[in-house]
């Protein structure tokens, strides 16, 4: 079995107390916590209880923007790719599943990938949110602005591995609403 970075919606974030009332599964990738992912958590983002294991490891952030953010470098990617159907068909699927399953947050699930790292869970989470998300996010608005050419090639040139996930509204861990 793969480990996998799950991604999901909700209405309000995880918290001590409670889990959200209504969580809709988005996404998981195998083996990694994709590009994807980061960005769709790179506005607001903010440290989480984990809804499926008990470290506080989970990354909450705002939805629309996100998404927004999200949608903005697939625009950007798709400007050099726009006789590949398959990455047509990705952006296509993302997008419609992304309409389909909003709510006001993102809550990334980061447990089984930074797990792998042998590091301790919490603090790879606070790194995640503090640096690699935040420089994730630096690199493609500079890219969606015209400013991060090379960048931006190569995210093209890979875009499978950065935008390839599973979107589902069934994960490996789902949950009843």
């Amino acid at each position: 079995m793969a480990n996998r970075s799950y991604l999901y919606s909700a209405d309000s974030m995880p918290n001590e107390a409670e889990i959200p009332k209504r969580i809709r599964c988005i996404s998981e990738h195998n083996w990694d916590i994709p590009l994807a992912h980061k960005l769709m958590v790179g506005r607001g983002t903010t440290v989480v209880p984990s809804m499926i294991w008990n470290p506080p490891i989970g990354i909450a952030a705002d939805y629309a923007d996100g998404a927004a953010l999200l949608r903005g470098l697939l625009r950007a990617v798709g400007k050099g790719l726009e006789d590949d159907a398959e990455f047509a068909e990705c952006v296509a699927t993302t997008t419609a599943h992304l309409d389909k399953q909003q709510a006001k947050y993102f809550v990334l699930e980061t447990g089984e990938i930074v797990s792998m790292t042998g590091e301790d869970p919490a603090a790879s989470v606070l790194r995640l949110a503090s640096e690699d998300i935040p420089d994730a996010v630096a690199q493609a608005e500079a890219a969606i602005a015209g400013q991060n050419d090379d960048w931006l090639a190569s995210v093209r040139a890979d875009w499978q591995r950065h935008f390839g996930s599973f979107y589902s509204e069934a994960l490996y861990f789902s949950f009843p609403n």
